[in-house]
């Protein structure tokens, strides 16, 4: 098939978002006027219309594998302390998660923590291309035009990224996990290493992962199209989340975080360009 072909059958498909959908990115403090962009790629667990519940039932809709339990009433509330703008996402992960590179097989999962997805199950390549036309691309497109915007109105300080996600105390196949935070982080040493110690400092009680639960050198898609390939310092937190489950839990979690974040922000190359 060519790709002339390709496009007019993908404009023959009906749009996977409806009217009544909300939109793929929500942009918070837009005039925020700290130079730091908080994300949150599994901020929800909305389903388009269009898809129904993909085949899975409400119970699992409203576990992880759907979004990052509390991870967006963090990110909302760290942008309030921090007076900081943030984009969430306004979908599932299980719609397509914008934290993988489109392709990968756990972009789409068919099966997630046991469940089978029956929508994301001998998806053809225009249904796909939808997903991704219509909740990925504008996503990441909403978070390159607002660090445009934040590092055009103030040249002489590059925006820092800070991506928030949660993790579950335990998956079903696995062991419990020990810790009730973890940075996660690749190449640039800069916000990583003075989040972790700062926080193993400031709360010795708390159990701090470096790139645990998860290692940010194998799973970072937003920070690293978005932050390290343009010498943007970087990190990410993954907090447990059985303690932001409520509103009490996420507003004091955010002020943990919050802290972190202003004692990293004073670095002095905190905001400057380097590649590594």
């Amino acid at each position: 098939m060519t790709d002339p072909q390709i496009h007019r059958l993908n404009r023959e498909l009906p749009p996977l978002l409806g009217p009544n959908d909300p939109p793929a990115a929500h942009l918070v403090n837009g005039e925020g006027t700290t130079p730091l962009l908080l994300v949150c790629d599994h901020a929800s667990n909305t389903i388009p219309e269009s898809l129904g519940t993909m085949g899975l039932p409400g119970e699992a809709l409203a576990e992880h594998i759907a979004w990052d339990i509390g991870a967006a009433a963090v990110t909302r509330h760290l942008a309030e302390m921090l007076n900081a703008p943030a984009i969430l996402c306004g979908y599932s992960r299980l719609v397509i998660d914008c934290n993988r590179q489109p392709g990968d097989p756990t972009s789409v999962p068919a099966v997630s923590d046991t469940w089978e997805v029956t929508a994301n199950q001998n998806m053809d390549q225009a249904h796909f291309d939808r997903r991704l036309d219509e909740v990925f691309h504008p996503y990441h497109r909403a978070i390159t035009n607002t660090l445009a915007h934040m590092w055009q109105r103030n040249p002489e300080h590059a925006p820092v990224v800070f991506a928030v996600h949660s993790f579950t105390p335990c998956m079903k196949s696995g062991e419990p996990r020990p810790w009730e935070c973890g940075i996660l982080w690749d190449r640039d040493p800069r916000l990583p290493d003075a989040l972790l110690n700062h926080l193993r400092k400031a709360h010795p009680e708390l159990t701090v992962g470096d790139n645990e639960p998860y290692d940010g050198r194998e799973i970072a898609y937003t920070t690293d199209t978005h932050a390290a390939a343009a010498g943007l310092a970087h990190a990410a937190v993954e907090v447990r989340q059985d303690l932001i489950g409520d509103d009490a839990g996420a507003v004091q979690w955010a002020g943990i975080l919050a802290d972190a974040l202003r004692h990293a922000l004073a670095q002095e190359d905190i905001h400057k360009v380097v590649l590594y």
